[in-house]
């Protein structure tokens, strides 16, 4: 990853977090955003601290011109955007009949799919130039399956593994690689309300490895994913769940 250019969303915390310490522990010039200004700059320090290379932004991924405007200032400051990892997203429970379902339906598609689409547009001319750009899209096991009462999170990112295939072959001529991290049971922020021993009786019942992933897991194979070894890897859906979805019941 040595001097590589590497845009992460959602890096403030969680997964997008691990994945940009990853990215510079390896060498990349990671260009830090999410939408919480404190977070960012912690990480940054974090990262800076340690000897890599970072600059972060304030980025609110449900706006359309803001997108566009940071991909800019990225590429001023750190360089042309070789790889970017979608990683930002949020998940609101609510029932089909509930009165905010359409509100919690259009925040949840704009931020988890809309988002993705954006930002690879964004990204584009600069990851199209060298013939060798990477995208990785963060979707979910939610993405090859359902849960009750998330209907939106689940529709979002069964949208995202289908966003990386048609890229993946659309931009594929161009030499740019889109593929798909689908995380299960991972100790985040998006989980921490849940209680230790409910987490732990999900995980025997459900999760060969019987246990909760770490963010650091899930970053790893993002980042294998954009190492040129990965060069003829373009369109997957891989998981990082434990082998909860290969268990059957």
């Amino acid at each position: 990853m040595r001097g590589k250019v590497v845009l992460v969303t959602g890096a403030a915390s969680g997964m997008g977090r691990a994945i940009a310490h990853l990215f510079a522990d390896e060498g990349g010039r990671v260009a830090v955003t999410d939408r919480d200004p404190e977070g960012v700059g912690v990480v940054v320090d974090e990262i800076v601290s340690a000897g890599g290379d970072a600059a972060g932004w304030v980025l609110d991924v449900a706006d359309a011109d803001a997108i566009v405007r940071v991909v800019d200032e990225v590429a001023a400051r750190l360089g042309q955007v070789d790889i970017l990892v979608n990683d930002a997203g949020v998940s609101l429970p609510v029932e089909i009949t509930a009165d905010d379902f359409e509100r919690a339906w259009d925040s949840t598609l704009t931020i988890n799919l809309t988002a993705q689409a954006r930002l690879i547009r964004a990204c584009l001319p600069h990851l199209a130039r060298e013939g060798a750009g990477r995208v990785v899209n963060i979707a979910s096991t939610e993405g090859l399956g359902a849960t009750p009462f998330i209907s939106p999170y689940t529709v979002s990112k069964h949208g995202v593994v289908g966003l990386t295939r048609s890229m993946a072959c659309e931009l594929g001529p161009m030499g740019i690689t889109v593929n798909c991290v689908c995380p299960g049971p991972i100790r985040t922020g998006m989980t921490a309300a849940i209680p230790d021993d409910a987490k732990e009786r999900f995980a025997r019942r459900r999760v060969p490895l019987r246990r909760y992933g770490d963010p650091e897991e899930v970053a790893h194979m993002v980042l294998s994913l954009s190492l040129p070894a990965a060069s003829f890897v373009n369109g997957a859906v891989l998981t990082v769940d434990g082998g909860l979805t290969a268990k059957f019941g």
